[in-house]
């Protein structure tokens, strides 16, 4: 398997510079490219091609969660980790609600920020612990769980939660990785959600599973 080849999005030079060294260590990270702002990476997203994308959010003359939505567009299979100084719940909403597989703190250690890098490339979700905390305010209105999820596709959401690929879902289940594909796919359309980190994090809203054992 070849490197994870990262394009990073921010409009402060020092952090794309420290972003960029901590990536040219990783022996399975390569840089991509970067953008310093969110047209230019929705340019570089098509010319560059890179596996993933660290977003910065708060960027002049278009923000990031408006850049994630752009992409996401266009290349809506493309894992995008968002990236911030501070963690305010709208912000985080947003990048969610605008397809961001990830979020984290600008403030990261190196070793968390690799971690998220190889989860989300992998199609899970990650969240730091704060952005989390937000996100679960920002959606504080209790919700049932729908009726039109059967008990299985509930198991499988519990899963996914917690973080577990396909394949794992499917061994724990003993069917076929296809069956627990089918099973995802059917829980986004039914929930009106886009991606698994938005099922994991409605999962933990409605108390499926606990916000420490979210991904």
């Amino acid at each position: 398997m070849g490197r994870i080849r990262i394009l990073i999005v921010d409009d402060h030079q020092i952090v794309r510079q420290g972003l960029r060294a901590i990536i040219r260590i990783m022996p399975d990270m390569e840089l991509a490219g970067e953008a310093d702002g969110g047209l230019e990476a929705i340019a570089a997203a098509k010319t560059l091609d890179p596996d993933l994308i660290l977003m910065d959010l708060v960027m002049p003359e278009m923000d990031g969660v408006a850049a994630i939505a752009a992409i996401k567009h266009t290349k809506p299979e493309l894992p995008i980790i968002a990236l911030t100084t501070f963690a305010e719940a709208e912000l985080v909403l947003g990048a969610v609600q605008a397809g961001a597989e990830g979020y984290l703190l600008k403030d990261v250690d190196m070793q968390e920020l690799a971690c998220a890098i190889r989860i989300v490339h992998t199609g899970q979700p990650y969240l730091h612990p704060e952005a989390t905390r937000h996100l679960l305010q920002a959606t504080a209105h209790p919700e049932p769980v729908p009726e039109r999820l059967t008990n299985r596709e509930q198991e499988v959401l519990r899963f996914v939660a917690q973080g577990l690929t396909n394949r794992q879902i499917a061994d724990h289940l003993s069917v076929t990785e296809k069956t627990i594909s089918v099973h995802v796919s059917n829980i986004l359309g039914k929930l009106g959600l886009n991606s698994r980190t938005q099922a994991a994090l409605y999962a933990t809203r409605i108390g499926l599973v606990p916000p420490a054992e979210l991904a």
